[in-house]
């Protein structure tokens, strides 16, 4: 049905919060300010997290950039270890590849603590690309980070005429939409009812997944 697939990380493939929320944790604790309440941290997880410094904290430009450098400190020793595959998404990474469907991640997380994770959980060999914010997160939007994925599978030869997008928020509806990508929303991870608007399905579990994608 799908020429290619796109996925989200955070809250689509794996549960990440706890290790990004305690680095946050962290982070605040090392700049000498209140740490928000764990409700709060969630909050965090899913867009770029120099975003969620500037939108969420209320830093300015310089502040956020300060914590970002402090938070990274933190996560790419510990926290990006503390990640786990939610039930039933190895075996539909192993599944996806099996059928020879080109598979990209496309992530607002940087592309090296992505990359750690899915190595950490043996998931890595079932992507053709790893697609992710860039190191200075000038490339972090949804869209831009898309975009790219579209670009490096394009250039791998790869059919880019029919593909899907696999997300748990709305910046990953609103970013697979800025360049006519549908979006499967997963209501397994961190984005509430209200985000699943736009979405050509929405899935509960990856059984219903699968049957959306491959449609046998």
């Amino acid at each position: 049905m799908f020429s290619c697939i796109l996925s989200d990380l955070d809250g689509t493939l794996v549960d990440s919060a706890p290790g990004i929320t305690s680095s946050l944790a962290w982070t605040f604790k090392q700049m000498k300010l209140p740490v928000p309440s764990p409700a709060e941290l969630l909050r965090y997880v899913g867009p770029p997290i120099l975003d969620s410094f500037r939108d969420l904290a209320g830093f300015d430009p310089e502040t956020s950039l300060r914590a970002l450098e402090l938070y990274r400190v933190h996560y790419l020793e510990f926290g990006v270890y503390d990640a786990q595959p939610y039930p039933g998404i190895p075996e539909l990474l192993r599944e996806i590849h099996a059928r020879r469907i080109p598979l990209s991640l496309a992530t607002s997380k940087p592309e090296h603590p992505a990359t750690l994770i899915l190595e950490a959980l043996n998931l890595r060999e079932y992507f053709t690309e790893i697609t992710g914010a860039s190191e200075d997160e000038v490339r972090s939007a949804k869209k831009d980070v898309v975009e790219e994925a579209l670009r490096r599978l394009d250039a791998r030869g790869v059919d880019i005429s029919n593909p899907v997008m696999i997300g748990d928020r709305d910046l990953d509806i609103h970013g697979a939409g800025h360049h006519d990508v549908p979006t499967v929303f997963v209501r397994w991870g961190y984005g509430s009812p209200a985000e699943e608007v736009g979405g050509i399905a929405v899935v509960d579990d990856t059984e219903q997944l699968k049957r959306v994608l491959f449609a046998d």
